[in-house]
């Protein structure tokens, strides 16, 4: 992966009248990254994607599209990029061919080069069959096909995708995840999307923003060992009593889940587990299960979207 940043974002603000929409947001987008952004409604989320793709001017901040300011120099900086709205926007009584050579002359792609352009855009979304098909007539999953080679028929550095898979069923979008983590071969992609197993499958970055600001910037990888717990449940056949297991090393709290049953917690870099076994075994506890539990992403999602106050983590 190369080191390339496509997208920089500076301290980036809005307002809406005395209302503050995006209060300092910043982050950057590099060379083959899939960045999923998240929020929830009225977070700031669709008015941060706006300014990027330079429909909406912010109020302070700025923003670069491979190293061109989008208000210094817009056409220069709107040239790297592809966007793709939640709404397609395809016109159905076009042919695909047709349509995609209507985009590639709005982008000012030399006449000679149409279609080499058209080709290549129909090869990476999966249209090289359906180019003479009206596109009224496609189903839904090929619209959005369309709606993406429009996106990277000029071959942008920066692909930036809204709800790419909303009303699709779940072979159309499995086709169309596997889509975006190609394109994150060659581009830098933004993905905004509601959908959270959808960022897991095909981000390798992650973003939530709430009430204007960021609330979370991490790698997958990071997200995944925020994703482990800091607790396990146990199944004791002859259970102890409970302050018999608080006295366990590296145990921080007990709470019972059911006969039997202990959900125990503990602080990061304590993990009990190896002493609770050892103490079953010595006292004849009769451990059958110890498993560790797991945050969800909607788990993260919900904890730091309905919390009060934030601060921004960085990855």
């Amino acid at each position: 992966m190369s080191n390339d940043t496509l997208i920089k974002v500076e301290h980036l603000v809005r307002y809406y009248g005395p209302q503050c929409a995006v209060n300092g947001v910043s982050f950057e987008v590099k060379r083959g990254e899939v960045l999923g952004f998240l929020g929830p409604n009225g977070a700031g989320k669709s008015t941060t994607m706006q300014m990027i793709t330079g429909n909406l001017a912010p109020s302070a901040g700025r923003i670069t599209i491979n190293g061109i300011d989008i208000l210094d120099k817009p056409k220069e900086a709107k040239a790297a990029l592809g966007f793709l709205p939640e709404q397609p926007p395809v016109y159905r009584e076009l042919t695909v061919d047709e349509y995609l050579r209507y985009c590639a002359r709005l982008n000012r792609i030399a006449k000679g080069e149409i279609l080499k352009a058209m080709n290549y855009a129909k090869e990476r979304c999966g249209l090289s069959d359906v180019g003479r098909r009206l596109i009224g007539n496609l189903s839904k999953g090929y619209q959005q096909r369309v709606g993406i080679a429009q996106a990277i028929v000029h071959r942008p550095d920066v692909v930036i995708l809204d709800e790419p898979t909303v009303g699709l069923d779940p072979i159309q979008i499995r086709e169309i995840r596997k889509l975006i983590r190609e394109l994150g071969g060659e581009h830098s992609v933004i993905l905004s999307t509601h959908i959270l197993p959808e960022v897991q499958a095909t981000c390798n970055r992650v973003q939530i923003i709430n009430k204007g600001q960021l609330v979370l910037s991490d790698t997958i990888d990071g997200l995944t060992r925020r994703m482990q717990a800091s607790s396990i449940t146990v199944a004791l056949r002859n259970a102890p009593a409970t302050e018999t297991l608080s006295t366990i090393p590296g145990v921080h709290g007990v709470e019972t889940v059911g006969e039997g049953r202990w959900r125990i917690s503990y602080l990061p870099g304590n993990d009990p587990a190896e002493a609770i076994v050892a103490q079953s075994v010595q006292q004849g506890w009769g451990l059958y299960e110890l498993i560790p539990d797991r945050l969800s992403l909607e788990d993260i999602f919900v904890n730091l979207t309905t919390t009060e106050h934030h601060t921004e983590e960085a990855a």
